[in-house]
């Protein structure tokens, strides 16, 4: 019998290709707020709710769920969506699962690598590094604590922390809104476009997600590809796949700044985040490099 999986998110861009990822090899369960299919279950966190049914039988948890951090300004409310749809929904989880006495094997917990702060630095940030102290940098730690709590809780044999990179796909996320300018010769770098931008191509995210179920240690690891590049050098090679030439100077940062507010640090800063944790553990890449990366998302159909 197969062992059942969870996933948060369910509507989300990466709960769908690991949805494609598990399939097969586990039973697969969402817990979403707008439940459309059979094998998706409702729950709310406002009002401290889940359909009962959604953890029944459960072995392991992927909480990918979490307001997105680019989409608008950071008022003091969306600041607190934020965080409370990371934070609140892992340990409404949590409280379900120890008022029901069930434990699982596994609780896995996206993170980010937003974890060390908005910073561009000479350092090459391991999992190791210190907590950043800027808001990013808070609601990651408060993320993280809950997710330990599940092995503290005697809730979880085993949790993982993934802190991701900028998740890399044709059809949403970060890539889409940068390649769009491009494709009509109006794409430019940000800022200096010295900082760095750590990647991960959508398939390796997947890939480590199934791949952290099977170990028995858990831990917390970067998911980013080991090849570092820069903005402007990003801008650049989504310019040569895409056969277009970038030729407007980048966007200053104050322009960012008056738009995005305090927002604007995720696109002006970046340092470069190191993923020998998880290889060294036997993870092996299949984009290691910007270049096949994007050759391989963008000659998709």
């Amino acid at each position: 019998m197969k062992e059942v999986v969870l996933i948060t998110g369910a509507n989300g861009m990466l709960a769908k290709s690991l949805a494609q990822e598990l399939d097969g090899k586990y039973t697969l369960k969402f817990l979403t707020r707008d439940v459309k299919e059979e094998n998706a279950y409702r729950w709310d966190i406002n009002m401290k709710y889940i359909d009962p049914e959604g953890l029944r039988g459960v072995s392991h948890i992927i909480h990918l769920a979490g307001t997105s951090i680019a989409d608008k300004r950071w008022t003091q409310k969306r600041k607190r969506e934020i965080k409370k749809s990371r934070v609140e929904g892992a340990q409404l989880m949590l409280d379900e699962l120890k008022k029901n006495n069930q434990t699982i094997d596994t609780f896995i917990s996206a993170s980010a690598i937003g974890y060390y702060g908005a910073q561009t630095t000479n350092e090459i940030f391991t999992e190791n590094s210190p907590n950043g102290d800027d808001f990013l940098g808070e609601v990651c730690r408060e993320w993280e604590h809950v997710a330990h709590s599940f092995k503290s809780d005697r809730v979880a044999n085993n949790i993982s922390i993934l802190r991701f990179g900028i998740i890399l796909d044709r059809d949403g996320g970060a890539l889409k809104k940068i390649a769009a300018p491009i494709r009509f010769g109006v794409g430019s770098g940000v800022g200096t476009g010295k900082q760095w931008v750590p990647w991960i191509h959508i398939s390796d995210l997947c890939g480590m997600l199934d791949f952290v179920i099977s170990q028995d240690t858990g831990g917390t690891y970067n998911a980013v590809a080991p090849e570092h590049v820069t903005n402007n050098e990003f801008t650049q090679k989504v310019a040569a796949i895409l056969k277009r030439k970038i030729v407007l100077p980048n966007i200053p940062a104050f322009f960012f700044r008056l738009l995005f507010g305090e927002m604007a640090a995720v696109l002006l800063t970046g340092s470069r985040v190191s993923s020998d944790k998880i290889t060294d553990l036997g993870y092996s890449f299949k984009h290691s490099k910007l270049n096949d990366a994007l050759q391989n998302i963008f000659s998709k159909n």
